[in-house]
């Protein structure tokens, strides 16, 4: 007949400062090996591969593009005599159209300075992990971008039509410092257009998150406004008008 032994306090002394468990060590692979963080993806192959298709894309487009479209050699450039609208390409008429509102180094280099830091220092400025790499972030996030989308493309190019009209610059002529009517007035102005909507979402309890979404929508889209401005409204003298009223038989779709 079998009797069970005691258990004695020599295999598990009593002490209140030791606590005792069972381990055991098996040969096999954890479902966690290899995994790495929630909600990511690896960079190599994944990111990798949709970066290798949207090279494809664009250059396929840009080829499609060039079929369609050719870019002749002009004549030889006659230097009495000027081009006139002398457009800058595509990709500089923002900055071009810049110049016509403010002095060019307020436009042509401070303005392009700090939109690239901006754009440098933004993940210093939202290190936020929450919805990292998300569109928009949130249904709110949504709603901050698409009114304030809506607010740049109603404000900046009512801001270039009344610019234009008045000419502030010339109204401020003799009577204050180049510096304050080319620069400083121009400037803050500027300034005010793009702080207003970041400071309407601040007010209502906007995190860094959707600040930076609100910034960088002004920014994108009013870069957007400026270029099409220069593009298509922009004539002989550089002056304003319609795409169907440019004179001189002047087409700006030519410049394509």
């Amino acid at each position: 007949m079998a009797t069970q032994l005691p258990v004695t306090d020599e295999i598990f002394p009593k002490d209140s400062r030791k606590t005792y468990s069972l381990a055991e060590l098996m040969r096999g692979e954890s479902p966690l090996v290899g995994k790495g963080p929630d909600d990511t993806v690896f960079s190599f192959p994944i990111v990798l591969l949709w970066e290798v298709v949207l090279l494809l894309g664009v250059t396929l487009a840009i080829f499609l593009f060039s079929l369609a479209r050719h870019a002749p050699l002009e004549e030889i450039a006659n230097p009495l005599v000027t081009t006139d609208p002398a457009k800058a390409p595509w990709y500089f008429l923002g900055l071009q159209e810049l110049l016509e509102h403010m002095h060019p180094t307020l436009a042509g280099v401070i303005i392009p300075t700090v939109l690239v830091l901006f754009l440098v220092m933004l993940p210093y400025l939202d290190h936020s992990r929450a919805n990292a790499g998300v569109w928009f972030s949130s249904a709110r996030g949504r709603r901050i971008v698409s009114w304030t989308a809506l607010y740049v493309l109603v404000v900046m190019p009512g801001y270039i039509a009344l610019d234009n009209a008045l000419g502030l610059r010339e109204l401020l002529r003799g009577v204050v410092p180049q510096w304050v009517a080319q620069g400083l007035l121009p400037g803050a102005i500027i300034a005010v257009l793009v702080a207003l909507p970041a400071l309407v979402v601040w007010r209502f309890g906007g995190d860094t998150r959707e600040l930076m979404l609100t910034l960088f929508t002004v920014m994108f889209v009013s870069a957007i406004v400026f270029t099409v401005s220069g593009f298509l409204f922009r004539g002989p003298g550089f002056k304003l008008y319609w795409p169907w009223q440019m004179p001189d038989g002047y087409n700006p779709w030519d410049g394509l």
